[in-house]
């Protein structure tokens, strides 16, 4: 953009201000941004599909308000592998490279980047309690310079929706990650209104994927159903699991869409893509000079979806309620 432009387009916009009070809306975002390019990088915690959906929301959020690779920003592309020693080694690399901002996929990511640096604006996402995770002061006044979306879950709707799916369901199986704080808040949350509901809950932890076989295999024979939550390992190898509970015929229901299109049977649930959006508009805000991170309360998933897989349902044996499927992305 030429300069002489930019004044045109101020000296426009400024008239429309004072005919109309639109000050905020004319031209504003191209006066913010200028001809500087902004660095801005990216932390996921590991792949898989709710993640790198996460991601590419937030990429394409920037794009939408003017902030495009080739043009004028540069993303430095991250992914720790579920690695602790990785996650501190790319928020350093960060830090040395001075970026703009950083935006920090599921909790451990947050926390090791947060932990780094108390100076660089940081956007996090697919992290269910930020106060619990020490992230903020508080969900509506984070207070420092991290912010974000929450990933955290319609936990008693899914547990109704397992409920509605196997009505005879008496015990309910649990497999997470010990380590991961989001995880565990998600289960205590869940076996609290399980047991309101007079359901029994079993539960076994993991530290890596290669648990989780093990672990699939000591509940099988002891629960009727199983619930897991948006656990970043689980969720990055959802077929492991499904490969001993589709034959023991047990049910999955899921923290999230992406677990389900992986092959858990259903959920109602979060779209982690628009999740990520939202979290890309927030950063938008920031390079812009519109809000800083210590005043953006956390933001909650705005949309909310049901979602079954019809094969797998078929494979369980499972006749899926219609009043269920009639409202769901059904995944054949």
């Amino acid at each position: 953009m030429f300069f002489s432009k930019k004044i045109k387009a101020a000296a426009l916009c400024a008239v429309a201000a004072l005919s109309f009070g639109l000050l905020a809306g004319c031209g504003s975002d191209n006066a913010a941004k200028g001809d500087k390019t902004y660095n801005v990088g990216i932390v996921q915690l590991v792949e898989h599909d709710a993640l790198d959906a996460a991601n590419k929301g937030f990429v394409d959020a920037l794009k939408e308000r003017g902030f495009a690779e080739g043009k004028n920003l540069t993303i430095d592309q991250q992914n720790a592998q579920a690695d602790q020693s990785n996650l501190q080694n790319i928020g350093q690399r960060f830090i040395n490279n001075k970026v703009d901002l950083i935006y920090a996929i599921a909790t451990p990511a947050a926390q090791t980047v947060a932990n780094l640096t108390k100076d660089i604006p940081i956007v996090g996402s697919a992290i269910t309690d930020y106060e619990a995770a020490k992230l903020v002061k508080s969900n509506e006044a984070p207070g420092g310079n991290l912010t974000g979306t929450s990933d955290m879950n319609p936990i008693k709707e899914q547990i109704d929706l397992l409920m509605k799916i196997a009505p005879n369901a008496k015990t309910i199986g649990c497999i997470y990650t010990s380590s991961e704080v989001n995880s565990e808040i998600q289960f205590k949350a869940m076996k609290e209104y399980a047991e309101s509901k007079g359901l029994k809950v079993e539960a076994a932890t993991i530290s890596t994927v290669n648990d989780i076989q093990q672990a699939a295999q000591s509940l099988v024979g002891k629960v009727d159903a199983f619930y897991e939550p948006t656990d970043n390992i689980i969720a990055s190898a959802m077929p492991t699991l499904i490969s001993v509970t589709n034959p023991a015929k047990k049910p999955v229901i899921c923290g999230e869409s992406n677990m389900v299109k992986a092959g858990g049977l259903a959920t109602y649930g979060v779209d982690y893509y628009q999740l990520g959006k939202q979290a890309g508009m927030m950063a938008a805000d920031i390079l812009e000079g519109k809000a800083k991170p210590a005043d953006m309360p956390i933001q909650f998933a705005a949309n909310l979806k049901a979602v079954v897989n019809k094969a797998n349902a078929a494979e369980l044996g499972i006749a899926l309620p219609a009043e269920i499927v009639n409202d769901a992305e059904v995944i054949e």
